[in-house]
């Protein structure tokens, strides 16, 4: 299970949080690394325009995101009506 952890928080690039690990993430790392990567792409489409039929990917850091959300609306509706 550790092995998994490790790899889960520290390997695994997220698609909610535009593809930097839970760890850089939470270190405040995301900033830098999507700039970073918004400028290669930004190159990378100058270089060979031919080769990009769409826009880059996005490189914006994840604003809040919820292990559950579905969980958490659920929550919300039902303090709501309580």
């Amino acid at each position: 299970m550790q092995n998994f952890v490790d790899w889960y928080n520290n390997k695994h690039r997220h698609s909610k949080i535009n593809f930097v690990t839970p760890a850089q993430r939470h270190r405040g790392e995301d900033k830098v690394i999507l700039a970073n990567r918004a400028l290669v792409l930004k190159k990378a489409r100058e270089a060979n325009p031919i080769r990009w039929s769409r826009e880059v990917r996005n490189c914006e850091p994840a604003g809040s995101v919820s292990l559950n959300p579905e969980k958490e609306s659920i929550k919300n509706e039902q303090k709501e009506g309580a």
